[in-house]
Parts: C-alpha cells; structure tokens; sequence
C-alpha cells in the first residue's frame, strides 16, 4: 500500500485513538448524564450545544487554516481538546461543568476537522482520493468497535463505575497527542492572518466563491442529512421491538465492524468506477435499510439491515468528502470541507428533531419511511445533474 504515506498513517492512527476514547462513553454517557441529575430535557440541550458548536467552528476554522496556510497546528491542537474533555467529565457532576467539557470535545473536532481532511487530500491524486479517505475512514471507525467493546468489558467487571471509565478513555487519547507530535507539514507559502477579514461567520462567503459544482453536490447532500437523524433512532425501534440491551449494544458494534471493514474496499471501488457512483449506491442501501426499519422486525431482519447500514456507511462517510475535494480548489480544501460539515452538523440536528417529531405524531413506520423515501429523492436529484458538469 505505496499509496498509504505517513501521514496518512499517522492521522488515521490519531483517528483511531480519538474515536476509540470517544465510543467507549457513548453507549454510557446518557446514562452517566442521568445518575448525575440531567433529566432527558438537559440531555438533549447539552448534545443540540455540543453539536452547534462543532458544526459553526467547522467552517470557521476550516477558513482560517485555509488563510493561514496551516493544517498540522489546527489538528494537534483539535486533538487535544478532545482528550483532556474526557477526564473533566468525571471531576465534577455541576451541569454547568459538564456543558463546558462536553463542548470543548465538540469544539475540537471543529477546529481539526477541516485541516485533517485537507491534509488528507494533499497526500493524494485526483484517481486515490477514494482509497486514502476510505483508509482513514476505516481506522477510524476501527475505534467505534474497540470503544464500545472495552466499555462492556470494563463495566462487566465494575458495574456503574462510571467515572473511572471516563479516566480510562483519556489513555488512547493521550496516544492521539503523542501521535500528532509526529505529523510534518509540507512547506506552502505561510501566510500572516489579517483578523479584520477572518470572523466567525465568514466561512459563508465562500459559498458565493465556490464553484457551481460545488454548491449543487452541497445542495443534494444538506437534503439527504436534513433527513437521515441520529442512529440512536435505529437502536431505539430494535429496543421496541423486544431486543434487549446487549443485543442492542451488540448489533451497534457489529454496525461499525462492518463499517470498518467495508470502507477501504470501498474507496478502492469508488476509484476505479467513480466516486459519485459508489456514493449513489449507498443512498440506495440506507434507502432500503430505512424502508426495512419501517417494518415490525426480529434479530436476524436488524442483523442483515445493520449489515447493508454499514455498507451504506463505508459508501458515502468517507467519499463524499473526497468527492468534495475533487471538484474545489486545493487552497480552498479545509474551507470547502469545513463548510459542508458544519452544514451537515446543523442539518443533523434538525433532521433529528424532524424524525422524532414525525414518530411522536404518525409513528416509527412513517418516520423512517420518509427518510428512505427523500433519499431516493436525493438519488434521483444528483443523476439529473448535466453528465458534463458531474464530478468524478
């Protein structure tokens, strides 16, 4: 794998170690949150916080890397964030503390994120973007699979010992800032930032900036994620329809495995015959996967349908950001990605709020049912678009 240079091992390795830290409290946090005294009302306002926060500095900090020139500070320094929000979760239990930690995780996934992903463009060729995202995205969610998995070891042994676990992750988030000491940035011009042009909303110029092609794939993604909500809804119709809390826990693991093991292979897929092709397939799997948990399922109809989520996942996570950096300009990379994901963020939370509001009033059914049906929707969006204008 020649293809595979250092850097991008090294910040898929980071990858690894962050998203292994930040699964293993995920299945526990909402659980921790209310042995505490956060009601389900202060729950979801602390996550609609947190995530606000990581989709509005996304773009922000997406342009100022851009400005400036400069990737590997805003990734060391979004990693580092994220490591030492964990322990802080577990030294006090006020609310207003734990707003504050919760938030500088999300925080410094927006400061990193677009200079990540526009390092991991400038390592690759417009025929290897598939490969190297799919490669990262694949290490990456290697970590959803250890995270949850060491969180059922640990509390198998220490039930409710919450707060040590949160202690615990702080250990591969460590190795993520000792990993980051060893990314090197290639010499570009660096650039003096002038602070009466750069504020926090300022990112949004570029939309206007950007090329036409851009803003129709944008246009088509914020439609998909206004409508695909949080895979919490997924877990809670198998939960109702009478699996239990370790099965439920177990079919989200084997979700990511898949996830993780279909994302490489999918990139080198998604090179050979195109990666707007690849991720058309995966709107048609989370279609059908919808569709699916619109219906009164058992394990082994929850089984096969996290099996294609995970395809699904592995078809479009990672390729739609290399789609993106395909058809924008390198100097503008982190700006472009900053600004999609700091859309989709926004999107993500209403499209949660959506899907919860049409369950409560028409029920599972239809809810998920209309998600499956706007993504063929989507699907049908981006074919119209002129053959000539379409990116690779």
């Amino acid at each position: 794998m020649k293809f595979i240079t250092r850097t991008v091992w090294i910040l898929s390795l980071i990858s690894l170690f962050t998203d292994t830290a930040s699964e293993m409290l995920y299945p526990v946090m909402p659980i921790y949150l209310k042995t505490i005294g956060f009601s389900v009302v202060l729950i979801g306002i602390l996550e609609g916080v947190a995530e606000a926060t990581a989709g509005l500095s996304k773009g922000y900090f997406g342009k100022l890397s851009d400005t400036a020139g400069r990737r590997t500070p805003f990734v060391q320094f979004g990693y580092a964030l994220s490591a030492i929000s964990k322990p802080m979760l577990a030294l006090f239990i006020y609310p207003l503390w734990v707003f504050f930690a919760r938030t500088l995780d999300r925080f410094g996934k927006g400061i990193r994120t677009g200079a990540r992903d526009a390092l991991l463009s400038e390592q690759t060729t417009v025929d290897s973007k598939g490969k190297i995202f799919g490669f990262h995205r694949s290490m990456d969610t290697l970590g959803a699979v250890l995270g949850p998995s060491l969180a059922l070891l640990y509390l198998y042994f220490h039930p409710q010992d919450y707060k040590t676990l949160f202690i615990i992750a702080f250990i591969p988030g460590l190795l993520a800032i000792a990993a980051s000491t060893l990314l090197r940035e290639k010499r570009r011009d660096i650039r003096p930032i002038n602070n009466a042009r750069i504020h926090f909303f300022s990112f949004l110029s570029y939309w206007n900036e950007s090329p036409a092609l851009y803003r129709r794939v944008v246009i088509g993604l914020m439609l998909f994620t206004l409508f695909n909500s949080s895979d919490v809804f997924l877990l809670l119709k198998a939960k109702q329809s009478g699996l239990d809390d370790t099965w439920v826990i177990g079919i989200y693991i084997f979700y990511n495995l898949i996830y993780a093991l279909s994302a490489f292979p999918m990139g080198i897929l998604a090179d050979r015959i195109g990666l707007k092709t690849i991720f058309l397939s995966g709107l048609a799997l989370f279609a059908c996967v919808y569709f699916g948990f619109a219906l009164q399922g058992n394990l082994i109809l929850y089984s096969t349908l996290f099996f294609l989520y995970g395809l699904y996942a592995a078809a479009t996570e990672g390729i739609s950001k290399a789609w993106i950096t395909n058809i924008t300009d390198s100097k503008d990379t982190a700006t472009a990605i900053g600004t999609l994901t700091g859309l989709q963020s926004i999107c993500s939370l209403l499209a949660s709020s959506l899907t919860g509001l049409i369950w409560f009033h028409f029920g599972a059914a239809v809810a998920f049912a209309s998600s499956a049906t706007v993504s063929i929707i989507v699907i049908i969006y981006f074919l119209l678009i002129p053959r000539q204008n379409q990116p690779a």
